[in-house]
């Protein structure tokens, strides 16, 4: 599949760190939403208040991209009525009812199992593919790739026993059920980007998407929690990482083949458990956590690492 070119997005080590950074951001969220959680004194089962906290987030997020978005002249998005009806799709999509599963999904798993599990976006992606793109066919080693990532899952699920085995539909299902629409989505966000200045697309998705799942956490009776100096700053920061994070890896997806791209995915995950430990203080130690992020992230690899060498001759093709 052909891409665009751009004279900075396209070189390799801009690209790799751009893409190094954003994984890293996306890494943070975990223990960030569950510091949140806690600082706003929302409670597990309160997932009207969690629509509001995430709601916050993101349309503040996309407030802010649209404002930089201003100051850097791209105010002008000249969105057809199609165009601007496809992007409020994404928005309901990747950001409302992707997140909605998601911050639920976080409250009640750990972040270094929430971190692992919601990798699987990888693996979905892949299958998708298969079925939507005539020239991503399912090989052998994306296959193994899939069992191998997907094997790491369920091993994480396992308590201290092969005979304890913990999976609940409130915290690891609506991880995992978050990271199959944000598969499906980003597949559906990479036709829509075409022909769009992607920092607006990722602006106005975001805003669209915040703003439902605000309206709707208030609705349903959340509320916005117990603000202090602490918890804004989490907001804003949380907010910033989602502009900044959606903002970039939209660039790099315009910019850049699928493969060469989502190859980075597996150190979301690592980051994710990662910081998990150190700001949560969650064990990161045990042997099946170990175990299965060695796995996931091998698994990534492998699905991903085929698309890469395909999508590296390809440019060196066309550089030609």
């Amino acid at each position: 599949m052909s891409h665009d070119s751009h004279p900075l997005f396209s070189k390799p080590l801009i690209v790799y760190a751009l893409a190094i950074l954003c994984t890293l951001l996306w890494g943070s969220a975990y223990p960030a939403i569950k510091t949140g959680y806690a600082l706003l004194q929302i409670e597990a089962h309160d997932v009207a208040s969690q629509m509001v906290f995430a709601g916050q987030r993101f349309f503040l997020a996309g407030i802010l991209l649209l404002l930089l978005a201003r100051l850097l002249g791209r105010h002008r998005g000249n969105f057809s009525r199609q165009k601007m009806r496809q992007i409020a799709i994404l928005g309901l999509t990747q950001t409302s009812l992707q997140y909605i599963f998601f911050y639920i999904g976080v409250a009640f798993a750990s972040g270094v199992k929430a971190s692992i599990i919601n990798a699987t976006g990888t693996f979905f992606s892949v299958l998708l593919a298969h079925f939507i793109y005539q020239n991503d066919r399912l090989t052998q080693r994306k296959a193994l790739g899939c069992l191998v990532g997907f094997l790491g899952v369920f091993i994480v699920n396992f308590n201290h026993s092969l005979l304890d085995f913990q999976f609940s539909l409130a915290g690891e299902g609506s991880v995992m059920l978050a990271a199959f629409i944000l598969s499906a989505a980003s597949i559906y966000g990479k036709k829509v980007s075409q022909g769009i200045d992607a920092m607006l697309m990722t602006a106005w998705q975001l805003a669209i998407g915040g703003l439902a799942l605000l309206l709707i956490g208030l609705v349903a009776g959340g509320h916005s929690g117990h603000f202090s100096l602490a918890s804004v700053t989490l907001l804003i920061y949380l907010a910033l990482l989602s502009s900044a994070a959606f903002a970039i890896w939209s660039v790099l997806l315009k910019y850049n083949s699928v493969g060469t791209i989502t190859i980075f995915n597996f150190l979301i995950p690592v980051f994710g458990s990662l910081l998990s430990a150190i700001f949560l203080g969650e064990t990161i130690l045990e042997w099946k956590n170990l175990v299965a992020l060695v796995l996931v992230c091998s698994g990534i690899y492998l699905v991903t690492r085929q698309k890469r060498m395909r999508s590296a001759q390809a440019d060196s093709v066309l550089a030609k």
